[in-house]
């Protein structure tokens, strides 16, 4: 998914001129590296999430939160920080990725989640830990921040959504702006008569009794959002998202927290910042954002005047393109060599 990898160098930093990044100055990731450690935790009667360490055992940790909801965690996501300095904590959220049951909505609450990360925390003997989230993980993040400002040493936040009805809307109503033939797939899947209510419309075939149905409509809400990801076109994203073990997650989970207004109060995480504000952050953002487009992480600054604000002039949404993954790396630098973003 990624481009080839080679050892971060302080000279490739990002030249960075009024919040604007110049993406030609680029940062690799750092190289795959594989768990020291992992294991399940159950959570409750029904969910029980998969979770791993990598990097330095006696690190700084670092807390990797995945988007979606549902999509799950990837081997890619650790060769954002340093090896030798982070202790990288990945985990998957319930009903995501590894975690079982796969795509399951039942006791899954953006509440729940929150509590999980305190539980995984608390197993893991961490004090503290710096906060790294994109799209659905960044809303996330803000929402275990202000419950837990305590534990936050600082966020890392990429491609913001805040769980908002106008941005819950945009995905269903707005993108087709921008990519009118992968809404326009998306519909296809629908009878004419409901097509007033997709959502609805989604909802009723990803939770009905016929498995075969969910999955249908599961890859078709999967492949539209993974379709619309990338400042260019990246087939092969699309293909990876139509697999059953992420569409399942991606399309169940997604409809069910759009359903349920992402178990926020509508303003909710703009109207909590004075929880965090005076913790260190950097809000990364691609400029051709479609899925989050930048206007809400340009409001999240507004009401976060101290955090850092970057944008990537040419960019979508997804972590994998190389201006926003090279701004990723190069804060996690930052928070290394300075303690701050």
């Amino acid at each position: 998914m990624f481009r080839p990898t080679s050892f971060f160098t302080l000279s490739k930093l990002h030249n960075v001129r009024d919040n604007k990044i110049d993406s030609y100055a680029v940062t690799d990731l750092f190289p795959p590296v594989k768990p020291y450690r992992s294991g399940r935790l159950q959570v409750d009667d029904l969910h029980t999430l998969y979770w791993e360490e990598s990097g330095n055992p006696q690190g700084v940790p670092v807390l990797f939160l995945h988007g979606g909801p549902g999509a799950g965690t990837a081997p890619s996501h650790r060769q954002f920080f340093d090896p030798a300095y982070y202790r990288i904590v990945l985990f998957d959220q319930r009903g995501s990725g590894q975690s079982t049951p796969l795509g399951e909505p039942r006791q899954n609450t953006t509440q729940l989640l929150v509590d999980d990360i305190e539980q995984l925390r608390e197993m893991l003997a961490i004090e503290d830990w710096l906060i790294f989230g994109g799209s659905w993980g960044s809303t996330l993040a803000l929402a275990y921040g202000q419950a837990h400002p305590q534990r936050c040493t600082g966020f890392i936040l990429r491609g913001i959504f805040l769980g908002t009805q106008a941005e819950i809307d945009w995905f269903l109503q707005g993108m087709p702006l921008f990519f009118p033939d992968e809404h326009a797939q998306f519909v296809k899947q629908i009878p004419e008569d409901e097509r007033g209510d997709l959502l609805a419309a989604y909802t009723k075939r990803l939770f009905s009794d016929n498995p075969t149905e969910n999955l249908r409509a599961a890859q078709a809400w999967s492949r539209y959002e993974a379709n619309c990801l990338h400042l260019v076109p990246r087939p092969e994203v699309a293909r990876m998202f139509s697999a059953a073990s992420v569409a399942l997650g991606v399309g169940r989970l997604g409809a069910h927290y759009f359903c349920n207004k992402m178990f926020l109060s509508e303003g909710q995480l703009i109207a909590q910042m004075d929880q965090i504000k005076h913790l260190p952050a950097v809000i990364i953002q691609g400029r051709y954002d479609v899925v989050c487009p930048p206007r809400t992480a340009w409001q999240l600054r507004q009401a976060w005047p101290q955090a850092k604000f970057e944008v990537v002039d040419d960019a979508g949404h997804a972590a994998s393109e190389p201006g926003i993954a090279s701004a990723l790396v190069a804060a996690t630098e930052r928070f290394k060599l300075t303690g701050s973003l």
